[in-house]
């Protein structure tokens, strides 16, 4: 019973990680998506932007941005499954003994 709680534990500390990451990626994908609408709102024909290397600046900070927001958001996935795969690989042990 007592390698039950730790496991418990482990599963609560992992489930309070992944909110804190989940929370942090929630921010980012509102930073993400308002680029995207300010990107978005830019006319399309004709824009005077005055030169056309801070508008290429520009759009990199946004695509680096949101590249950015996809990969923490893969690495949160791949956390959460490692986590959980361990989890099931002790309980597994558990149950052979």
């Amino acid at each position: 019973m007592k390698v039950q709680n730790k496991i418990t534990k482990v599963l609560q500390h992992m489930a309070h990680t992944h909110e804190q990451m989940a929370r942090i990626l929630d921010a980012e994908r509102h930073v993400a998506v308002r680029m995207s609408q300010i990107v978005h709102d830019l006319p399309d024909a004709e824009p005077d932007f005055g030169d056309i290397s801070g508008l290429i600046e520009s759009s990199g900070k946004v695509n680096k941005n949101i590249i950015a927001y996809l990969n923490a958001f893969a690495d949160l996935e791949e956390a959460m499954a490692e986590g959980v795969g361990r989890v099931i690989k002790e309980l597994n042990g558990q149950e052979e003994e």
